[in-house]
């Protein structure tokens, strides 16, 4: 769990969120591929990788069998971010949003404009789906650690582990608390 407000605005540079995801969904990784994701030199990656490293969300594997290049890999199996101090991280914390849905509409947007030949039959299992619900706290906890236990059933894979036909799949599940309330209940009286 990331808790430090420091290590949440460290997070949000885009060079680090492109690569994040690559690290939690199980892949070990050097710097240079790193930085063809990002879009960086490796020298400018490795700055960004120590800085992950730093704050425990990233660490250094084993060597590779060549042993030119010690890859990273993700820390734990999972990223979760809670401020300990709610009101110093605002900054980060929105900063962070702000990056993470950019990306988010990015990548739908890229796929909506994809030619056929891209998007083959993946297109079914593209989904945008949103309703409101009027949960209790406890209803609302349950819904999250719902929707986790059934992420949590896919094993993060090795490269070299992953079937024929697989492609990345984003999955963004947001469950955030809107300022309506319950409407008032009228009761019926009695004739």
């Amino acid at each position: 769990m990331l808790t430090d407000p420091r290590a949440i605005k460290a997070l949000a540079h885009p060079a680090r969120l492109a690569v994040i995801d690559e690290f939690f969904s199980g892949r070990r990784l050097t710097a240079t591929e790193c930085a063809e994701i990002a879009g960086l030199s490796a020298s400018a990656m490795s700055y960004h990788l120590r800085a992950l490293e730093k704050w425990g969300i990233i660490r250094r594997s084993e060597a590779t069998d060549d042993g030119r290049e010690r890859p990273w890999e993700a820390a734990g199996s999972g990223l979760r971010i809670q401020s300990t101090e709610p009101h110093a991280s605002i900054a980060g914390e929105t900063l962070l949003i702000d990056r993470i849905l950019d990306r988010q509409r990015s990548e739908i947007q890229a796929w909506l404009n994809a030619d056929d030949s891209v998007r083959g039959d993946w297109d079914d299992a593209m989904t945008i789906a949103g309703t409101g619900f009027y949960l209790t706290l406890p209803e609302t906890l349950a819904v999250t650690k719902a929707l986790q236990a059934e992420l949590d059933k896919f094993d993060r894979r090795a490269d070299e582990d992953l079937p024929e036909g697989v492609r990345q799949v984003r999955i963004n599940i947001t469950v955030v608390p809107t300022e309506r309330t319950a409407p008032e209940r009228t009761s019926a009286e009695p004739a």
